[in-house]
């Protein structure tokens, strides 16, 4: 982790969802992070007015860099001046990366279990990405839940590596609206669809659930009651009761 606010250069953004950027930052200086790491970002207006908010690295890039997606709420302070406001040169003041518990590492050959609601995706991408980019021949599997097949997060490139590495499984989860000849019909993120998709609790892996507070405290009750071992599960949480909201 890096102590303290640092000025990061904007190299580029670029359009994820309607509604959500992912921002590419260079921080002189760094050297590297972990999957599954944050940083805050700080904006400050012209009367001194200040607002903090944290975000997820989305990347495995290694050096000076890292990328961020930014999903813009309606309310929010930070966020829409991120998604709409910010152009390749800006310069954004940052803190971190930080974090060292919600993190992966190549050196734990665990099989992984990665379940996300709606954009709790980013951080658990980072982890995908860095599987990727690493010897380590775990088997990582992602189940997502998401509203619509427009609200997801790097879909494309999901798809493109379940269709081509055999390390990595993909699932998903319409919870309000299914592409078009889907075999399942919209709904919630249930315990048979838990059961049928998420490795067994008796192989032990390392689960990491992301999402709203409701989705991720739901998801985790369910995989405890079939039998997964609680300190294997790893959670973070954002505001909201519905991870697909």
């Amino acid at each position: 982790m890096r102590s303290g606010w640092n000025v990061a250069d904007v190299l580029e953004v670029r359009v994820e969802t309607p509604t959500a950027r992912t921002i590419r930052l260079r921080l002189p200086g760094l050297t590297g992070h972990l999957a599954g790491q944050h940083i805050d970002v700080r904006l400050t207006a012209e009367d001194g007015y200040s607002a903090v908010r944290s975000y997820s690295v989305a990347s495995a890039l290694p050096g000076d860099e890292l990328e961020i997606t930014v999903e813009e709420l309606a309310d929010g302070e930070v966020s829409p001046y991120l998604v709409t406001g910010l152009s390749p040169g800006d310069r954004l003041e940052v803190r971190g990366p930080i974090g060292g518990w919600f993190v992966w590492r190549p050196e734990d050959h665990s099989p992984v279990q990665l379940i996300a609601g709606g954009s709790g995706v980013v951080p658990l991408m980072a982890m995908i990405r860095a599987h990727e980019a690493s010897a380590n021949p775990s088997e990582f599997r992602l189940l997502y839940s998401v509203r619509d097949p427009e609200s997801a997060f790097y879909r494309s490139e999901l798809e493109s590596m379940s269709r081509s590495s055999h390390r990595f499984t993909l699932t998903w989860v319409y919870t309000r609206r299914v592409p078009p000849g889907w075999p399942t019909p919209a709904g919630r993120l249930d315990a048979a669809t838990l059961e049928s998709v998420v490795f067994p609790p008796g192989i032990a892996p390392a689960v990491y659930v992301c999402g709203a507070t409701g989705f991720v405290e739901a998801i985790a009750d369910r995989l405890v009651q079939a039998g997964h071992s609680p300190d294997r599960i790893r959670a973070e949480r954002y505001g909201g009761m519905d991870g697909s909201s």
